[in-house]
């Protein structure tokens, strides 16, 4: 009975401790599959990334859906509904802003029935751009992407779906003010400036797309990571969908023959590391 109380009190000190190594300046990101990821800040704030919550990936996607109570902003990295996601509804829940290049916001306030006061001028920007957001502890740059990005949308009558002009797909360097700087690559080929990404920001993870046949696949990812040398590459955007046949096995073994100083994190749905 003893060494059981010692192990509660222990188990107890070191949950404490790690709330309040949490407070005091980590940085936590979740991922929710797909491209989907949720970034909280040191200060508490949080980021939503391409936040497709309710994807086929995540059992607890509606129920994370219904239990979202704060967020600060969405970031969007293109018009694809598989990353637009469940936007709109977070941001008519939460009061959200969102970050998009300007062409993709307005297509999203536009054809998406994204609430007109959530996005402002102070969250968008174009590619080389970055804006300063929520007091200055969180700088976002656009930065590109190769890809496509047009938004789909519903017409009145028969006909199918239609095609919206939404800018140009992109990605983000996110830096946290006490934190790390996130890459998310969007959905992208391997492309040759990725080098002066990792040049320029000295990026902390990458948040790095695998699934092939829409994007990059393993043996591509594993080249962009060579070239924006990232500390840690969390794999992204494979499994959702029968098509998307890149693995994270193949990106490890792809890493490997590359022999890269890169740490490899394998993340599971709805799991959350920290960034200390």
């Amino acid at each position: 009975m003893k060494k059981l109380l010692a192990a509660s009190v222990t188990m107890c000190a070191l949950l404490l401790l790690s709330a309040a190594a949490f407070a005091a300046g980590s940085t936590g990101i979740t991922w929710y599959g797909h491209s989907a990821f949720k970034v909280t800040t040191p200060s508490g704030k949080v980021l939503l990334i391409d936040p497709w919550l309710a994807n086929p990936a995540n059992p607890k996607g509606k129920e994370l859906l219904a239990g979202l109570d704060k967020v600060d902003q969405i970031l969007l990295t293109h018009a694809h509904g598989d990353h637009i996601g469940n936007t709109v509804e977070i941001a008519k829940k939460t009061g959200a802003k969102l970050v998009a290049t300007n062409d993709l916001m307005k297509a999203m306030v536009r054809y998406a029935d994204f609430p007109a006061k959530q996005a402002d001028f102070s969250g968008t920007g174009n590619f080389g751009g970055t804006v300063t957001l929520l007091g200055g502890e969180v700088k976002v740059t656009f930065v590109h992407a190769v890809h496509s990005s047009a938004l789909e949308y519903e017409e009145k009558g028969d006909l199918p779906k239609s095609l919206a002009y939404a800018g140009n797909p992109g990605g983000f360097v996110i830096a946290i003010s006490g934190g790390p700087t996130i890459y998310h690559t969007g959905d992208t080929d391997l492309f040759g400036d990725m080098k002066l990404i990792g040049d320029l920001s000295k990026v902390d993870v990458m948040l790095a797309c695998i699934g092939d046949k829409f994007t990059m696949g393993p043996e591509r990812a594993a080249a962009a990571v060579e070239l924006v040398r990232p500390k840690m590459v969390v794999p992204m955007h494979f499994g959702t969908f029968a098509a998307l046949t890149g693995t994270p096995e193949a990106f490890e073994k792809a890493l490997k023959k590359r022999k890269l100083k890169t740490v490899l994190k394998r993340m599971q749905v709805n799991e959350t590391f920290i960034w200390k």
